[in-house]
């Protein structure tokens, strides 16, 4: 069936194709007895407006992307949630795009972006910011960097200091009086896990006698935790760290379920444990698991507007957002009797 066009819904309202127009984009310029016909004529013929034939012609669109590298993480859903909310009241829209953290998958979205020409994207790229963001500036298209931190020169970016949330975790277990701390997470083509690391070693410089272990994993997800759980369990109890430090959540849940319940060991009298990101779900672990807190929700609304501003205001000026984070203190890692 064909779809209606303008000109069906003049010829059924009796108006010009011009009115019609006026009615779709302003209404208020129109005579109300004229916009009822028009509107009427609109739903018996069941027309839908051609937003992105719109949006071209216009030079602009409402339509935001968003890429990050795993929606199954809670973090960047609710870090999602916040941008979606922030656009909507806006009067934008947001599409979203999972990498999966694969680079050519992250290329396909914003070549897909591209072609729908939304307004702007959001980004959490995979590696290589700065080559990123050019590709995406010779594309013409308006960029934010989210939860990297990027050169303010050439966009705006919004993230967390994750070094100073590597400090907060480990200076927590060495406080509790840990004395073999080990790190678990991403290896180095992920930035957040490299600086929440580096925060990690800067802080034991405070603790000579400390020693720190680090597991790298290939992903950063519960079986991925997992795995390293059962290869510290396994470890002899003089050379098993007594505290964890992992680089999400979803990690340090998997690292948990390999301490209970593949080796028995108990959280936290043996090791003490913190996450980071503090998603909904680490509050309702077996042990209440302890987590550095991102203000994810904060960073997605954050982002948006750095954009809209971008898009909007001619006398834009490209700014970097660092938030702090915070540590939350649960049972995984309180100092036992």
């Amino acid at each position: 069936m064909k779809q209606a066009s303008v000109s069906d819904v003049a010829k059924k309202a009796g108006v010009s194709i011009g009115t019609v127009s006026n009615v779709l984009n302003h209404a208020n310029r129109v005579k109300p007895g004229t916009v009822k016909k028009v509107q009427r004529a609109i739903e018996e013929l069941g027309f839908v407006r051609n937003d992105a034939a719109r949006q071209l012609k216009a030079g602009n669109s409402r339509t935001i992307g968003l890429v990050v590298p795993d929606a199954s993480n809670p973090f960047f859903a609710d870090l999602a949630k916040g941008a979606e909310n922030l656009a909507i009241a806006r009067e934008f829209a947001v599409i979203i795009g999972n990498s999966s953290e694969d680079n050519s998958r992250e290329s396909s979205y914003i070549n897909l972006f591209h072609e729908q020409r939304v307004g702007g994207v959001l980004i959490s790229p995979v590696r290589g910011v700065n080559k990123r963001i050019e590709q995406l500036h010779h594309m013409g298209i308006n960029a934010v960097i989210v939860d990297r931190e990027a050169d303010a020169t050439i966009c705006c970016s919004v993230s967390v200091d994750d070094v100073a949330g590597g400090r907060l975790a480990s200076r927590h277990l060495l406080d509790q009086g840990r004395k073999h701390i080990a790190f678990v997470g991403g290896g180095p083509s992920i930035q957040q896990t490299v600086d929440r690391l580096e925060g990690v070693r800067q802080e034991m410089l405070n603790f000579p006698k400390a020693r720190l272990s680090v597991f790298e994993t290939s992903e950063m997800n519960v079986l991925a935790g997992r795995k390293v759980g059962i290869e510290i369990g396994k470890l002899p109890a003089t050379e098993r760290p007594d505290g964890v430090f992992c680089a999400n959540d979803l990690v340090a849940v998997g690292v948990m379920q390999a301490l209970l319940f593949e080796n028995s060991i108990k959280v936290p009298e043996q090791i003490a444990m913190i996450g980071y990101d503090d998603i909904d779900f680490a509050q309702s672990t077996i042990v209440p698991l302890s987590s550095v807190r991102q203000p994810s929700h904060l960073l997605g609304s954050s982002a948006v507007e750095l954009l809209i501003s971008e898009l909007q205001d001619v006398d834009h000026v490209h700014r970097q957002i660092t938030f702090q984070p915070e540590i939350v203190i649960r049972e995984s890692s309180l100092r036992t009797k």
